[in-house]
């Protein structure tokens, strides 16, 4: 069973961050990365989505305040590194954007409505503001991997995806700027969707994320 995160762990960097003045207004709380400061990977999501905040303790990272704690994503991710032999110890979760950014026109943080506010992509810019946290996080625990899940995490690092991103999965690549090993995987909401696209089992998929990490180490 997936282990709920230690809230002492949550790495607040900027607190009342408001870089981004639609995400101020679209987020409950900034979701900040969690986990050691002395990782081997740092696991890097694209951004928190609105999150349920009547869970009983996986609401997401709009409501944890803390990357990767949604009841699906959240315990996803974590149940996939944990099977390919990292323990918590070795892990750090953090978002490329970390507040919930709302689709235009939607009802921002608010749940006065009787739907939950949709997410959409993060925008460049915001992934560009965001940049500074992410770097400072990558230099603060120094990883041997940064597996980066989904498109935009990727490029938040990368900046450019030549072939696009379901060619660049599993490919581990050096990256101007870290001094890590990116390694760009899928999203764990689309995981059991795109899986079959790359022409790989999950079983597989989990070896061969461990294999990349036990070569860096």
């Amino acid at each position: 069973m997936t282990e709920y995160p230690d809230p002492d762990s949550r790495n607040v960097l900027e607190p009342g961050c408001s870089r981004c003045p639609a995400l101020v207004e679209s987020r409950e709380c900034i979701s900040w990365g969690n986990g050691s400061l002395d990782a081997d990977v740092v696991v890097v999501g694209e951004a928190p989505a609105f999150g349920n905040p009547d869970a009983d303790r996986w609401q997401g990272g709009n409501w944890t305040g803390m990357a990767y704690t949604s009841r699906h994503s959240g315990r996803t991710v974590r149940d996939l590194f944990a099977d390919a032999g990292l323990a918590d110890e070795e892990l750090y979760f953090t978002n490329a954007v970390k507040c919930f950014p709302a689709v235009a026109g939607e009802d921002g943080g608010r749940t006065d409505g009787d739907e939950s506010p949709s997410n959409r992509e993060p925008t460049a810019g915001e992934r560009a503001n965001c940049r500074d946290h992410l770097a400072a996080e990558i230099e603060q625990v120094s990883p041997a991997v940064v597996a980066t899940t989904g498109k935009h995490a990727t490029l938040a690092l990368s900046g450019e995806l030549p072939g696009g991103f379901l060619d660049s999965v599993l490919e581990p690549r050096e990256v101007t700027g870290f001094e890590a090993t990116v390694l760009p995987l899928l999203h764990p909401s689309y995981q059991n969707v795109w899986l079959p696209r790359i022409r790989l089992s999950r079983e597989e998929y989990v070896a061969e994320i461990r294999a990349v990490v036990a070569a860096r180490r």
